[in-house]
């Protein structure tokens, strides 16, 4: 999985040239994928020295190479032109305006090279009333009805760490729109600009919900709907040894298993009937808490009752499913993801040894050749 030979890369996006400019949150986890399916990406980080690897850069920034660069000189921005009249995309994350005040705007990019995909990432998007302001994954989750619907009736929405605004509706919706920007551009010849706003992307990924609301299927109450965890039957349990268990038994004949694990007759509960969730609920939670995670786990493996441990970042990559996957890698001595998704034909891999400083006469005599 891992390249520490210097070999050249492999995997679908070979080929492809991508200039970061260095950021923090879904931009270099848009990188890291892009990167892990084999695209040559080039960070720009700034001079200064603030290459964000205090916010998980030893991982995020893995398999492409940075180069320091000063934006607000311009022999560095005509550098950096240099490098974008060879690339087939270019993703920054700054607010609006920024990158058009150095120079370095779609407009003057697209001049120099037609077929340029330009992504723009940001929590707000490039218009509307809010485009200028500040904020981060808890405020863009927050203006689209998504955090409003997380937790339980009774307490404030729970922080959902940055996975739903940054990661889901930020990083992933920014590979997938440049990605489709850079098929159209070899098509028609024709690049464009991708707006990524945060907000667009987790209204998407909302889709569902809206759609069991228009058939009134979904209440607005907070801690009351079928995946919220309001159901005693999709929910999280403490256990003995103040571990805990996911439960996600939604359907009958899972339910039923779910019922024998716990040693409950198979007709004491109508799984679907409300009169009787608060019962079941407490029972449910008196039982888990007889025994310790890994104990019922034990008791539920080889069953489809859908009842997992809840494993911490530590124990997550000793799970023989994810051991037998290897979906995590140890790579210098640290461990972290592997590559998503797989390929059948040409595998992604973690380029090691691209990491590291490189000198952009260095990169242009590469690209130029």
């Amino acid at each position: 999985m891992t390249d520490t030979a210097g070999s050249p890369a492999s995997g679908p996006l070979a080929g492809v040239r991508i200039i970061e400019f260095d950021a923090i949150g879904p931009v270099p986890l848009a990188c890291m994928i892009l990167a892990d399916m084999g695209a040559e990406v080039v960070r720009l980080a700034r001079r200064s020295g603030a290459a964000w690897a205090e916010v998980g850069g030893a991982v995020l920034n893995r398999g492409r190479p940075h180069v320091s660069v000063d934006l607000k000189s311009p022999q560095d921005i005509e550098q950096v032109l240099a490098l974008i009249d060879r690339a087939d995309a270019v993703i920054e994350g700054f607010r609006p305006g920024v990158m058009e005040r150095l120079g370095l705007g779609p407009k003057v990019c697209s001049a120099r090279n037609p077929r340029l995909v330009y992504a723009r990432m940001t929590g707000w998007g490039q218009t509307g009333p809010l485009a200028d302001r500040a904020g981060h994954d808890i405020n863009y989750i927050a203006l689209t009805g998504a955090l409003h619907a997380m937790g339980a009736a009774d307490a404030p929405p729970p922080v959902p760490l940055n996975l739903v605004g940054d990661y889901g509706g930020g990083a992933m919706f920014a590979v997938a729109g440049l990605l489709a920007a850079i098929i159209g551009a070899r098509t028609t010849g024709q690049g464009q600009v991708v707006d990524v706003a945060m907000t667009d992307g987790v209204v998407a990924l909302t889709a569902m919900f809206h759609g069991l609301a228009a058939q009134g299927l979904w209440n607005a109450a907070r801690g009351s709907n079928l995946l919220d965890g309001s159901k005693p039957f999709y929910r999280c349990y403490g256990c003995a040894d103040g571990g805990h268990v996911a439960v996600g038994a939604l359907e009958p004949q899972f339910f039923a298993q779910l019922l024998a694990g716990l040693e409950i007759p198979a007709d004491r509960f109508s799984q679907y009937d409300p009169s009787g969730w608060e019962e079941m609920e407490a029972i449910f939670a008196e039982t888990f808490a007889t025994r310790t995670r890994d104990a019922w786990a034990a008791v539920f493996a080889g069953t489809d009752a859908c009842v997992s441990p809840v494993l911490d970042f530590t124990e997550a990559p000793a799970h023989p499913h994810n051991a037998a996957r290897a979906t995590f890698v140890e790579v210098d001595g640290m461990m972290q993801p592997a590559p998503a998704p797989r390929f059948s034909e040409v595998t992604g891999d973690i380029r090691a040894s691209e990491g590291g400083e490189r000198a952009f006469e260095d990169l242009l005599a590469r690209w130029k050749a």
